[in-house]
């Protein structure tokens, strides 16, 4: 699917991105929550929809698409699947604004047609991590980056071994935003990340959280795990599973 993201003044040259296949994990149970996640850099949809779809959390169904192909300067410009550029895993990184606004777009477009009395939620690992505390940040402004008004109304957003883009600014973008103090106060956040995490360092998702905490969004809860590299284990998934539970009201396990 191709998709140029939320739209912007005339005059702007946008980079047109194109998705790639996306799958569904349908509920087994009462349908109560959709949740779109997202993979990580150079992954596919459905690596994820797998996994997820062996968690005892029959009353979600999971949407998970497959980023777009394009050039990546981490990679010296090699092309993989990826939700944006970035040429650094780190806190200097610069933020592909652009390519931010367009993943958060589209993980909307995907919520975009779910049922009205359904909680909705964003979540992700690495990269995908990253996209979905966007979209957080999107949710509590109002609006994308550009101006655009963000659609989705999200109760619930992920991010495993993952960071916080445009972090630097956060506080001053909420700051005199109507409504923005209590949207990002009553978003559930959890973040979980490995010590042992060699791609995007535990102390960089731990600083993103902080980040969050301190800049108004107060139910946001970051969980270390020891030993555990960039990617995840059941004990991680098991915390997400409770969480998910807890926060969203599901009626509970299979």
């Amino acid at each position: 699917m191709s998709f140029t993201g939320p739209s912007v003044g005339s005059g702007t040259v946008r980079r047109a991105f194109q998705f790639g296949q996306t799958y569904v994990v349908r509920p087994k149970g009462k349908h109560q929550t959709t949740i779109v996640w997202l993979h990580g850099l150079g992954d596919n949809g459905n690596s994820w929809s797998s996994l997820l779809e062996t968690l005892p959390l029959p009353n979600i169904k999971w949407i998970c698409p497959t980023a777009p192909q394009q050039p990546i300067t981490l990679f010296g410009g090699f092309p993989s699947t990826a939700w944006f550029d970035v040429n650094e895993l780190s806190e200097n990184a610069n933020d592909d604004i652009e390519g931010l606004d367009a993943a958060a777009a589209y993980v909307a477009s995907l919520l975009a047609n779910e049922p009205q009395n359904i909680k909705l939620g964003v979540g992700g690992f690495s990269m995908g991590a990253a996209v979905a505390l966007y979209s957080a940040i999107c949710f509590a402004q109002g609006k994308y980056e550009n101006g655009s008004p963000y659609p989705a109304n999200l109760s619930a957003v992920v991010g495993l071994s993952g960071w916080l883009p445009c972090a630097k600014n956060l506080s001053s973008k909420l700051e005199g935003v109507n409504e923005a103090a209590g949207r990002a106060a009553s978003l559930p956040i959890l973040l979980c990340h490995g010590k042992g995490d060699d791609v995007v360092a535990h102390n960089f998702g731990e600083k993103s959280a902080n980040k969050l905490s301190s800049s108004g969004f107060q139910d946001t809860t970051f969980k270390s795990y020891s030993g555990l590299g960039h990617y995840t284990i059941p004990e991680e998934m098991n915390e997400l599973c409770a969480w998910l539970t807890s926060k969203l009201g599901l009626d509970g396990t299979s």
